[in-house]
């Protein structure tokens, strides 16, 4: 038999290489999440959410809030807010999985939202300063100018969207005391027979 070299190849028995592995890993084993992609597909819009519709926050700082759905964001996430003066819930962005949609309806008229992206939500890189004792016991930290304008510029168009919605949400009889209060489950309600 001829000495075998790097080349060849090693021949398998087909019973062998159909046979059911003996290991398996454990189920508390990490494991590393690989994804298929390198970027996940947006995803498109629920059917029952539109422009407008009150949506009820399922998760986060402002859950069981109502808040007012603006439009969708490239990112697939849903631009909302509260309005801010009404129950203290600022635009911000929600994945469509964490809200209830419900049937009420408030009109956008006079809301311009095309100004909004992903881009100002970013948020500015702050650069470290070196580590020294003054810093360490320094007890307020100023803002630096770029991040205190970008703050005002916020507050303002923040105040623009709820001066147009307000007007609105006041046309419509209850609508704002609806807003402002928060959903709640209590003991006699029961899920499954509610409707939103």
């Amino acid at each position: 038999m001829p000495p075998k070299g790097k080349g060849d190849k090693k021949k398998v028995d087909p019973a062998k290489r159909n046979r059911i592995s003996k290991w398996y890993p454990a189920d508390d084993e990490k494991r590393h999440f690989t994804r298929k992609y390198r970027t996940p597909k947006v995803a498109a819009l629920r059917k029952n959410i539109a422009p407008g519709q009150v949506l009820i926050l399922l998760g986060g700082r402002f859950k069981g809030k109502r808040v007012v759905f603006l439009k969708q964001l490239k990112s697939g996430l849903l631009l909302v807010t509260g309005p801010h003066k009404i129950n203290g819930v600022p635009l911000k962005r929600v994945n469509q999985a964490y809200v209830i949609p419900t049937a009420t309806k408030v009109d956008l008229a006079g809301v311009n939202v095309s100004t909004v992206d992903d881009d100002y939500f970013a948020r500015a890189k702050v650069q470290k300063a070196k580590k020294s004792e003054e810093a360490f016991f320094a007890t307020a930290q100023e803002k630096p100018e770029e991040e205190k304008k970008r703050i005002a510029e916020k507050k303002g168009k923040q105040a623009q969207f709820d001066a147009a919605l307000i007007q609105n949400i006041k046309k419509v009889d209850q609508l704002k005391s609806y807003l402002s209060a928060r959903f709640t489950l209590t003991n006699r309600m029961r899920p499954h027979e509610l409707h939103f």
